[in-house]
Parts: structure tokens; C-alpha cells; sequence
């Protein structure tokens, strides 16, 4: 008895697997081909969490065993915990990892009892064995109805050319279709945030079907499929990619050519359904067995549309739908037309599990945008024309009314957000339309000179108008390996379908009422790329848009459909757009043109027609507010802080007490750290003076009293205090190296510390200009650059004593 418990007592987790639950499922049969055990499989990656400058990871969800019936098809999950605890404390734990895997069985085990967990039966038992693979898969396919004959094509392995392997989630996408439609459905959704790999699971579903010469006849044959999007960069990047494996059997379908001898097929709607002739039903009405709609939500609800005369066309076809953004709404028949979808992850799950980039939110307020703009008596644009009195608000700017100051207060805000941080950071900025996106490339080309007078694409503006030129910069946007283009500006066509990495920067500089247009512009940063240091993102928000639609508790909770897009029976392109807004956000309306290349719509005015909206050149805007908004611990909901709390609470995150802060400050060269991780967490001095209404204060009297509460000294009292204390250093050099030490001084009261880096150019004015060039300065009156530079760093030191 002694010794039993004293085996007990020993028998760690990792002893009870080992000796006890791993004979157990070999003894059902899970380690017999084609069968297999996955043992300690980590199905997440972590949550990623910023805090002191560093990127943590959170801990990965591991299962400890996964029973596989084929190599790519899991059944059950089974939860193990050490001898001396009851099997009951692993039955929670399997639960909550059999539901995100999608799985029907779990079993919670100690290594003597087990238990089984049935959601098929919902039955929770203790069992004396685990149950065997053939047990499991009769239990299941009892239960779903699937065929015989039909096993084969779910159970077809996935293609692993690429070396990727599916994720969970993805898995569960891609069997969850593929059991759909084995079972005769015809209409099929499936819902996955931006940037989680719609395309991915396509393709396996695809794959998985012809490999296994699925058909929706039955015959001996390969399907025949057609991937159909509204875009030519949503079909020519995937056939050419994600595809490739299909190798010859793929074909696109443009200008006419309508090849019959393939079996994968790739066409936007406007290729298949043209101005002159509806190329589309060259094909036969049952010629295609599998149709894969990307974006299914673009396309029209309207009958007579384009894109629904294609699906009808192809009716006998099984048509499923992808999207980022779930659309339902059971008050209108048109929206059901897929259905609910078979499955969905949410932007909120990718993140949760490690999959996709948090994010932290900047709400930039310019002084027009808080206050509202009114012209002035009898003001005149651009054109002459006498501006409306009225008062226009932050929908009407760049719709009603042109504001070249606001554009450039922006420019000027954001320019200075990528100097503090990283000047190559990848930025996508969107403007209300094609001119706006113009005028404010043109507003950082000209704040970032010294840069574009070495890379001319720094700044590049891809709109509709820049055809092949603008996917030119884009290709180069979005290859990790180009420096530039770094900022590209925007208003439509970068909304949906980029896959860009490294976008580091979501600046929105429109209002976006439509919620589904909202998760796809902050799908564009979504996207990871840790081995680039791509780890999380900004969204820099000036038209309160993210903060509204971030606020509200719907936003990543069940589908709604909030848009409809009326398709241009020609071209195939939206013209018209009706949206239901969110509550609280008003949507301005937009007049789009179609391309029908293929390309994306813009908002666009007649150039033969007077200009629709008032160019007010003139005036001044200037940011007056910058909010920062971070994900809650739960990462559920943004955390709402006041720019000067925010800083405080930064503050004591980097260092411990004021002590730590001081000596990390007054030295020059651990100061530039302090001062870049500051910055890259949004935290400008300029507009921490003015929230604080503290202009004179020292920025390190400004921290420490924000962060703890600490006296607030102004810089002239600190130069004054240094005067004294430093006589001694003062009385080591001779007349005119004092004279530059007690000038640095009053430059230091004048603007604050200087770096040593920018010490060269300060010297270059007046009053150093007097003394000679900062090489001469440095020679004749101090010894040396380098003497001067510790005659520099101690003086500085000396502010901070």
C-alpha cells in the first residue's frame, strides 16, 4: 500500500503518458496504419503581447494527444493528467480543445480511468478502453449521413508541396465544406478574417476533390473548376501561387478564350461576361462541377446583375462562397442566397490564438475635425467660386469641401509618427478619392524630400488611374525584399485582396461607415511576418472611424449584412452602393466608376463637368489631440486612456521608479533609446505638453510626473541649477569653449535636450557660426570631436542631477 502511494506521489504527467496512456490508445489500434498518434500537438501560436519595448508570446494551446484516422483528419482529442489526480480535472480542458478543433470525441484520462466525452450522443461516460479508430469513424459517419463511396474525397490527403500545413482552423474550413457538399448542398459559405487564409483553404478543397476525382455526377472523372472573382489580382496572384501544384490543368478565361480541355479554371466576371457577348455561356449550364466565389460579398444582390446572371447560368454547379466579412441578413432573400456559413473564424480568434497582428489604435484630431470648419465671409476656392456658409464636419471633408490644410496636418502628423518609429515602416493610407489620395502623396513627398531625393517611389498613390503603372508599385510594395514603395496612398482599390506582410501602418484618413469595408481595410495589416519584425500593427484614425466601430460590441460578433453593391451589367464593377450603417456612424455617399479590365472601382467626378466640391487652399490645421487605445488583456476590447495617462502608464512599464528613468536619461547615448521606444509607442513631447498644459516643463520632468507624480521643473529652472553646478566643468576649458557650453544651455531652455547626432547642424547657425565650423569648434576650443562630445554628454548630465 505504502509503495502504491508512494508511486503515486512520483508519477509525474509526463511519467503517466508514458507508461500508462500511451500503451492504452496503442492498444485501440490509433498507432496501426494508416491510423496515427499525435502526441503533444500545439495547435495555436500564442496570443502576441507588446508591453516595455518587447514582443511576448502567450502560451501555445497544446493537446496532449491527437487521434488521427488519416494523416490529415483528426478524431478525437484526448486531455491526460498525472496519476494522483482524478481523471475528472482533464474532462474541462478536453471539451474546450475538442470544440476548437472542430473534433465530435475527447477523452480526459489519468492513465486508470477514462473518460469519454460523445457530442454526438452529448454524452459524458466512463469508459474502460479508448475507443478504436473504426469505432469512431462508424460513429461519425452515422451520424453525418456521408456515403460509403464519398469517404474517399474527405479523407483525400492535403498537398503539402509547400511545406504548410494547414492550420486548425483551416483544417476544419476545408472538411467542413467538403462534408457539405458530399452531402448535396449546393449553396456553401465559409467566413475567415483577412489575412487567415482563404485562398489556403481553397486551394486544398480543390485539391482534395480532383486528386480524388470528385464529381457532382459521379462519374470517372476530375472535376471540373472555376475560381471566379470580381478582380484580376484576386484570380492571377492564387493561379499562379497558391495553384501551382494544378500545374497544366489550370486555365484563365480572357479576351474570348473559352478552352474546354482543363479542369481548373480561373476568371473574374467581366472576362466572362462582356459588353458585346456573354462569354460565359459558350460554356455548358453543367460544365463546371465546383464554382469558388473569393469575396462573395462584392457581388450584387440584384437579380438582373452580372455576377448573379454568371451563377444562375451555372446553377447545376456547387457554388461556394468565401469571405472576410460575414453578410446575412433574413430580412432580405437576396443575402441568404449562400446561407449561414458552415464555418467562421473571427479577426478577434486569429488574434486570440496567435495567428494575426494586434493591433493599437492612434486617434489623431485635427482642429477642423474637433471643432468643425466654417468659411469665411464671402470666401472664395480655388475656382473663384463663393464657399457655402455653413459649418462642415469630418464626413463633409474632401466630399463637400477640400481642406489642402487638413491633408497636410495629417501628412505632417503621420511623417512625424514614421520618424520617430521606422521611416520604411510599410503605410497604406486611405483617402475619401482619387484626388484626395493625390494631393496628400503629394503632401508627404514634400515633408519627406530627404528621402525621396534617394528612393523617387518613397511616396506612390495606386488608384484606378495609374493602370499598370500603379500595380507596378504594388507588386513592389508587396514584395519584403523592396525597400520602397513604403507609403502608398489610396481610396477603393486597396481595400480588399492585397496581401502585403509588412504593412506596419493602417492610416485612415476617411470616414468608413460600412463595417464590412472597416474589417477589410484593418485586414490589410492583419497579416504576420515575425521574421521581418512584423509583429503587430497601428492604425493611425483621424476620422474617429476605428474607435467608433471598435466600440461598438457587435463588431466581431455574428454576421450581419450591412452593404449592398449594385454591379454594372456590363462591366461587371459596382456603381452603386447602399449601406446600412452602423450605429453612430454616418456614411457619406460615394459615386464609383466601374474598370472593366478587372481593376478595382473609385470615387471619381466628371472631369468635363464643374467640380463637385469647394478647394479651400488656404488657412491653418493642426493636430490638437492623439489618443491611444490598446487591447485589453483579454484582448476582447480596446482599453480607452487619455494621451497623458497613456504616457504615464508607458512610462512605468519601461522603468521601475523615477531613479531607473533618470539614469537612463541623463546619460546622451542610453537617452536616444529611451527617447525611440517612447516614440514607438506614440508618445510625442510636443503633444504631451500641450494635453498637460505644461509647454515650459522638461520632457523628463514631464514623464516622471506623469508616471509618478514627481515635481515638475521647467527647463529654465533646470539650466539655471546646471550654471552652477557646473563650474567646475565649466572652468576646464577656456573663454570660448564656456561661451558654447553656456550658449548650449540657452538652447537647451530654447527647445529642449539636443542629441549629439544633431549637435553638428545646431553648431552650423547662429550663434556657433561665429566660432567657426563644428570641426574648428570642436579642434581649437575643445581638443578634439571627441573631447568635445564628453564636454557635451557631462553637461547634460549635469541638467539631470
Amino acid at each position: 500500500m505504502a509503495e502504491a502511494a508512494k508511486f503515486l506521489t512520483v508519477m509525474t504527467e509526463a511519467d503517466t503518458c508514458r507508461e500508462l496512456v500511451t500503451p492504452k490508445i496503442t492498444e485501440s489500434g490509433w498507432a496501426v496504419a494508416p491510423h496515427s498518434i499525435g502526441e503533444q500537438r500545439s495547435f495555436t501560436n500564442g496570443r502576441i503581447t507588446v508591453a516595455g519595448g518587447k514582443v511576448r508570446r502567450g502560451k501555445q494551446r497544446r493537446a496532449d494527444y491527437l487521434l488521427y484516422y488519416r494523416r490529415d483528419f483528426p478524431l478525437a482529442v484526448v486531455e491526460a493528467k498525472e496519476l494522483g489526480l482524478p481523471a475528472e480535472t482533464g474532462v474541462q480542458q478536453a471539451r474546450e480543445y475538442a470544440e476548437m478543433l472542430g473534433l465530435k470525441f475527447a477523452y480526459a484520462t489519468n492513465g486508470r480511468q477514462i473518460i469519454e466525452i460523445d457530442y454526438l450522443s452529448g454524452t459524458e461516460k466512463q469508459v474502460e478502453r479508448f475507443a478504436t479508430p473504426s469505432e469512431l469513424w462508424l460513429r461519425l459517419t452515422g451520424e453525418t449521413a456521408i456515403a460509403p463511396k464519398a469517404e474517399s474525397h474527405l479523407l483525400e490527403p492535403f498537398n503539402l508541396v509547400s511545406g504548410k500545413v494547414p492550420r486548425y482552423y483551416q483544417q476544419i474550413a476545408i472538411n467542413r465544406v467538403i462534408e457539405a457538399i458530399l452531402l448535396g448542398e449546393k449553396r456553401i459559405l465559409a467566413t475567415l478574417a483577412t489575412g487567415t487564409g482563404k485562398t489556403c483553404v481553397a486551394f486544398q478543397i480543390c485539391w482534395k476533390l480532383w486528386n480524388s476525382r470528385w464529381n457532382r455526377t459521379g462519374e470517372h472523372r476530375r472535376p471540373k473548376i472555376l475560381f471566379l472573382a470580381d478582380r484580376n489580382i484576386l484570380v492571377d496572384d492564387p493561379m499562379a501561387k497558391m495553384f501551382a501544384p494544378f500545374g497544366d490543368a489550370r486555365h484563365k478565361i480572357s479576351g474570348g478564350d473559352v478552352s474546354q480541355s482543363r479542369d481548373m479554371y480561373f476568371g473574374i466576371y467581366q472576362s466572362l461576361s462582356t459588353a458585346s457577348e456573354d462569354v460565359f455561356k459558350q460554356y455548358r449550364p453543367d460544365f463546371f462541377d465546383l464554382i469558388v466565389i473569393d469575396e462573395c460579398h462584392r457581388g450584387s444582390a440584384r437579380d438582373t446583375s452580372s455576377w448573379r446572371a454568371v451563377l444562375d447560368y451555372f446553377a447545376p454547379a456547387v457554388q461556394f462562397g468565401m469571405t472576410a466579412t460575414p453578410l446575412r441578413e433574413e430580412a432580405r432573400d437576396s443575402y441568404n442566397y449562400f446561407g449561414n456559413p458552415v464555418y467562421t473564424y473571427s479577426l478577434r480568434q486569429g488574434i486570440e490564438d496567435g495567428f494575426l497582428a494586434p493591433y493599437r489604435v492612434h486617434r489623431v484630431i485635427t482642429s477642423v475635425d474637433a471643432a468643425g470648419w466654417r468659411p469665411s465671409k464671402d470666401e472664395l476656392d480655388r475656382f473663384g467660386r463663393a464657399v457655402p456658409d455653413d459649418e462642415y464636419q469630418t464626413k463633409d471633408f474632401e466630399r463637400v469641401v477640400a481642406l489642402r490644410a487638413r491633408t497636410r496636418a495629417m501628412a505632417r502628423h503621420l511623417t512625424d509618427f514614421l520618424k520617430g518609429t521606422d521611416r520604411f515602416a510599410k503605410t497604406i493610407v486611405f483617402c475619401v478619392d482619387q484626388e484626395h489620395a493625390a494631393e496628400m502623396r503629394q503632401e508627404l513627398v514634400n515633408l519627406n524630400s530627404d528621402l525621396v531625393k534617394q528612393y523617387p517611389d518613397y511616396v506612390c498613390r495606386v488608384t484606378a488611374d495609374e493602370g499598370v503603372i500603379g500595380l507596378t508599385h504594388l507588386g513592389h510594395f508587396q514584395d519584403v525584399d523592396k525597400p520602397t514603395p513604403v507609403i502608398l496612398t489610396t481610396s477603393q482599390l486597396l481595400t480588399t485582396g492585397v496581401d502585403a506582410e509588412m504593412v506596419k501602418n493602417v492610416v485612415l484618413a476617411r470616414v468608413v461607415g460600412s463595417r464590412s469595408e472597416f474589417k477589410q481595410i484593418v485586414g490589410r495589416g492583419t497579416r504576420l511576418k515575425t521574421d521581418y519584425g512584423k509583429e503587430y500593427f497601428n492604425i493611425i484614425d483621424f476620422t474617429g472611424t476605428a474607435t467608433r466601430h471598435f466600440a461598438d460590441p457587435d463588431f466581431d460578433g455574428e454576421p450581419a449584412r450591412i452593404e449592398e453593391v449594385t454591379i454594372d451589367d456590363e462591366s461587371g464593377e459596382p456603381v452603386e452602393t447602399v449601406v446600412e450603417p452602423t450605429p453612430g456612424i454616418e456614411e457619406p455617399e460615394a459615386e464609383y466608376v466601374a474598370d472593366p479590365d478587372g481593376g478595382d472601382a473609385e470615387i471619381l467626378g466628371d472631369p468635363f463637368e464643374e467640380p463637385r466640391k469647394f478647394y479651400v487652399d488656404g488657412g491653418e490645421v493642426e493636430v490638437i489631440g492623439h489618443l491611444i487605445y490598446d487591447l485589453d488583456t483579454d484582448g476582447k476590447k480596446l482599453q480607452v486612456v487619455s494621451y497623458t495617462d497613456y504616457s504615464g502608464r508607458a512610462v512605468r512599464s519601461m522603468y521601475p521608479n523615477r531613479d531607473a528613468l533618470q539614469s537612463a536619461w541623463a546619460n546622451p547615448d542610453t537617452r536616444a533609446e529611451v527617447l525611440r521606444e517612447l516614440t514607438e509607442r506614440g508618445i510625442s513631447f510636443e503633444e504631451l505638453a500641450s494635453a498637460s498644459a505644461q509647454p515650459d516643463a522638461d520632457p523628463f520632468d514631464l514623464l516622471c510626473h506623469l508616471a509618478w507624480n514627481a515635481p515638475l521643473l521647467t527647463r529654465r529652472q533646470r539650466a539655471e541649477r546646471a550654471r552652477k553646478a557646473a563650474q567646475d566643468l565649466f572652468a576646464q576649458y577656456g573663454e570660448t569653449a564656456r561661451e558654447v557650453l553656456s550658449l548650449l544651455l540657452d538652447k537647451y531652455v530654447e527647445r529642449g535636450i539636443v542629441q549629439f547626432g544633431a549637435l553638428s547642424d545646431l553648431m552650423k547657425v547662429k550663434p556657433f557660426d561665429r566660432f567657426g565650423t563644428p570641426s574648428e569648434i570642436a579642434t581649437r576650443h575643445f581638443g578634439g570631436v571627441k573631447a568635445m562630445k564628453d564636454a557635451v554628454s557631462r553637461l547634460q548630465s549635469t541638467i539631470y542631477q
